[in-house]
């Protein structure tokens, strides 16, 4: 099933030469978006840039500039007025042509070049919003080995529920507090088990566990009407990007209110994605088949399909990385506290979650973001929370300078990051997701 073409080339240079750098995020086999505008221009309209290298081309510029093919022009329109949504509207032959055109005039061999360079902006005096309004935001847990382990702490003898293999676990989100990742989040105030266990008063106050969860966020590119459900073959084309997501999450909180309902004021009080939306179309050359474990069970009919067991899989590596307040004040860098492959991780492809999520009639709505879930590998240390790197409290990490850690404390920064490698293709990377934890007001 050929899913590459010519803008995945290996071999393919561009004329912005930190794009040629090895192991760079943005390359110009990756070209993601992202929503921005001068730092501190308040008056100045947001408009859509495309990463390459260390910069970034500001696509109103590059459209007021340089000449473009035929019809180009209008479908870089929308991105040239900061409408991501209107964009993705236009639907996956638009995607894919202005993908090509992209491409083709970052190309080192590009005519286009002497009027794109005036259009090269330093990322570094951007400020970025969210790529798009955002509708809904569900999160899944598609994370097979986090579900195992945090199962494990509650239920030793039954760690995964007798539904988890059959159906995708997930909730509905707050999607008023996901924001792009680089401020602080404060630590939310909420209800704990009391003292006394479930018979006693519980208590109000400031979380005392709080954590990050590990996670990709995947944009909807195409929604579906109220009443109808889309297929497998079809739900993978309703995708647009991935980006790397922290669903921050207050533990104490979530024990004590997530039964019978689930998750509430514990996770809605800030979600944290990149601005970078990495297309689907640029994770061409990391598709992988889906497998299941032997002895684990296949998939219902509904979440089954032959483009999905060849290649519905994504071969991606994700890190969580660590600064304390007293690591920031020494000039000591980050510490990684885990690393996992989501291949290894996942346990729903994309296109099922996509699948299931319609299997109703759910409209889903363009914008809209779906959470993977968080994505832990099998192996101790590939935890992809606090919670389970630390045995749920109960086995600190030692970390530089003789601090330890089972949650997050004030003044600590968690980078979340991801990207692709694979042998015969170049590397791409999502970007990073960052946060600072701020004291409770």
């Amino acid at each position: 099933m050929l899913l590459t073409d010519a803008t995945h080339d290996p071999a393919l240079k561009s004329w912005v030469e930190s794009a040629n750098t090895p192991d760079h995020d943005f390359p110009i086999q990756n070209l993601p978006f992202a929503r921005m505008r001068p730092a501190g221009a308040d008056d100045e309209p947001w408009r859509i840039g495309v990463a390459i290298g260390d910069h970034v081309l500001d696509i109103k510029l590059a459209r007021q500039q340089s000449p473009w093919g035929e019809g180009i022009d209008a479908l870089l329109a929308p991105l040239a007025e900061g409408d991501l949504a209107a964009f993705m509207t236009l639907g996956p032959r638009a995607w894919t042509l202005v993908r090509e055109a992209l491409s083709m005039a970052l190309a080192a061999d590009s005519d286009q070049a002497p009027f794109l360079e005036l259009c090269l902006l330093d990322p570094a005096r951007l400020e970025y919003s969210l790529p798009c309004r955002i509708g809904d935001y569900s999160d899944f847990y598609a994370g097979i080995h986090h579900a195992r382990t945090v199962g494990s702490l509650f239920r030793p003898d039954n760690p995964l529920l007798p539904n988890y293999p059959w159906v995708p676990i997930g909730y509905h989100g707050r999607a008023s507090s996901v924001v792009v990742q680089g401020g602080t989040v404060r630590r939310p105030l909420g209800q704990t088990r009391g003292s006394g266990g479930d018979s006693g008063e519980p208590t109000f106050g400031p979380c005392r566990r709080l954590d990050y969860e590990l996670e990709l966020g995947l944009w909807i590119g195409a929604g579906n009407d109220l009443g109808e459900r889309v297929d497998m073959e079809e739900a993978e084309k309703r995708l647009f990007g991935i980006t790397p997501l922290n669903d921050w999450s207050a533990r104490d909180i979530q024990a004590w209110e997530y039964q019978p309902l689930g998750p509430f004021l514990s996770k809605s009080f800030a979600t944290f994605v990149s601005p970078w939306v990495v297309t689907f179309e640029a994770l061409a050359p990391f598709r992988r088949p889906f497998r299941r474990a032997p002895g684990e069970p296949q998939p219902l009919p509904y979440l089954d399909s032959l483009r999905n067991r060849e290649c519905g899989a994504l071969d991606i590596q994700v890190e969580a990385w660590l600064q304390t307040a007293r690591m920031k004040a020494a000039r000591q860098p980050a510490v990684r506290l885990s690393r996992a492959s989501v291949l290894e991780a996942a346990y729903w492809t994309p296109a099922q979650l996509v699948a299931h999520h319609t299997s109703n009639g759910c409209n889903l709505q363009v914008g809209d973001l779906l959470g993977t879930g968080t994505l832990s590998g099998p192996q101790p240390g590939q935890g992809g929370s606090l919670l389970e790197l630390s045995g749920g409290g109960k086995a600190p990490l030692a970390l530089p300078g003789g601090e330890q850690r089972t949650f997050l404390e004030d003044g600590d920064t968690l980078t979340l990051k991801a990207w692709c490698e694979a042998p015969g293709a170049v590397r791409i990377g999502l970007g990073a997701v960052t946060g600072t934890i701020e004291a409770a007001a």
